[in-house]
């Protein structure tokens, strides 16, 4: 329902999503399809991957529409199919010139910040922090910089360039076994093991729902202006320690919770929380569904599968 005034501008178009096999691609599509069938939109979506035979195999229903094209590639060398494509997803900007695209999203992170800094509890999008340049981890923050600035290169009249930073999630699709920290907790939940918690717990993180993700993608990349970059996630923040007691409080009994470290006196916690007050006053956005109605779907669903 927060969509449906959104998809006219679709309607007929053809749309190319790269990264749409993971768990942004996912759920895009199954909005995207969800308008599609609705709404009669007659729009088509040509989706990259490296794995098609993979995508089909674990979800028949996106990669079996009659809506949905596979393309076998990496996004790094693809061959640009025929045809006019009118929206882009994530980050092909060479493609998206060459095809007369009109838009083009750019999924970029919160990463792009650096280390939140400890007094601002929620970091809005005019802070002009950074990753640390010689700390090797800072490789995906930095490289979502530049990626930015690739963008703003490209922008024009001709194509506008939408982008989104990116903080935490949670829902079907969000992989268990990969460095989501919400994702190992609800694995271990459903195996019956013991959450472990590898550090002192104290860290604060914030999670939007996947169906409300799709939500604010598919906005940015049709109502937001050009270069406009919003802050995509919640602003409800919480510790790891209470993001497990939401994990634990699904289930009965409740699994037993380990901590590796003990919390160091007098350090302030560490946070990565945004502030969505602009994608709130700008664009209507809102977190719509609870992180503990969230944690509760996607325990469902990962029984269910």
């Amino acid at each position: 329902d927060h969509t449906v005034n959104l998809w006219d501008e679709l309607r007929g178009t053809r749309i190319f999503i790269t990264g749409g096999t993971g768990f942004f691609g996912k759920w895009l599509l199954e909005s995207l399809l969800w308008a599609n069938d609705k709404l009669d939109l007659d729009c088509r979506a040509t989706v990259l991957t490296r794995h098609p035979d993979r995508f089909q195999s674990s979800v028949p229903h996106l990669a079996e529409h009659q809506a949905v094209s596979l393309l076998r590639g990496d996004v790094r060398t693809f061959d640009f199919p025929s045809g006019t494509f009118t929206h882009i997803i994530r980050h092909t900007l060479d493609f998206a010139k060459s095809c007369g695209a009109k838009k083009l999203l750019f999924t970029s992170s919160g990463a792009v910040y650096g280390k939140q800094p400890p007094d601002i509890t929620h970091i809005p999008e005019d802070y002009n922090g950074a990753p640390d340049p010689l700390d090797p981890n800072s490789a995906y923050g930095e490289g979502k910089r530049l990626a930015e600035l690739l963008c703003s290169l490209y922008a024009d009249s001709n194509l506008e360039v939408k982008i989104a930073r990116c903080f935490a999630f949670v829902g079907p699709y969000l992989p268990l076994d990969t460095h989501f920290a919400i994702g190992n907790f609800i694995r271990d939940a459903i195996n019956g093991d013991p959450i472990i918690i590898k550090g002192d717990g104290t860290p604060y993180r914030s999670y939007l729902y996947s169906a409300d993700l799709a939500i604010w993608l598919w906005t940015i990349l049709i109502s937001s202006k050009s270069l406009r970059v919003y802050n995509v996630g919640s602003d409800e923040d919480m510790s790891i320690n209470q993001v497990t007691t939401a994990v634990s409080n699904q289930l009965n009994p409740p699994p037993i919770v380990k901590t590796m470290k003990s919390k160091i006196p007098g350090k302030q916690p560490e946070r990565y929380v945004p502030s969505i007050t602009r994608a709130r006053r700008e664009l209507n956005l809102d977190t719509w569904v609870s992180v503990e109605d969230g944690i509760g779907r996607t325990i469902k669903y990962h029984r269910d599968c």
